[in-house]
């Protein structure tokens, strides 16, 4: 039924940012940097849908911990575009 399609499609959201991370790691760690910001990105798109389809869920409650993880993600991207704009 649509009890089990929800859960496939929130486990899916929530591994693929996860899968990213883990991927970010190991590029990381094995210094292909040329593929550092395809993985940045690929985190932080996948981490906004994870987002974004929270905040659905869960309904337009803006908590204080909402709000800072919104800040801090604005803040990383700024951080993020303002080195790629250096490099």
């Amino acid at each position: 039924g649509s009890d089990s399609e929800s859960r496939i499609f929130w486990i899916g959201l929530v591994v693929c940012p996860v899968l990213w991370v883990i991927f970010a790691f190991s590029t990381l760690f094995s210094f292909r940097i040329k593929w550092v910001p395809v993985v940045i990105m690929g985190v932080v798109l996948q981490g906004a849908n994870l987002y974004g389809y929270v905040r659905c869920k869960v309904g337009g409650k803006t908590s204080l911990k909402n709000m800072a993880t919104n800040y801090f993600g604005r803040q990383f991207l700024k951080q993020a575009l303002s080195k790629e704009e250096e490099s």
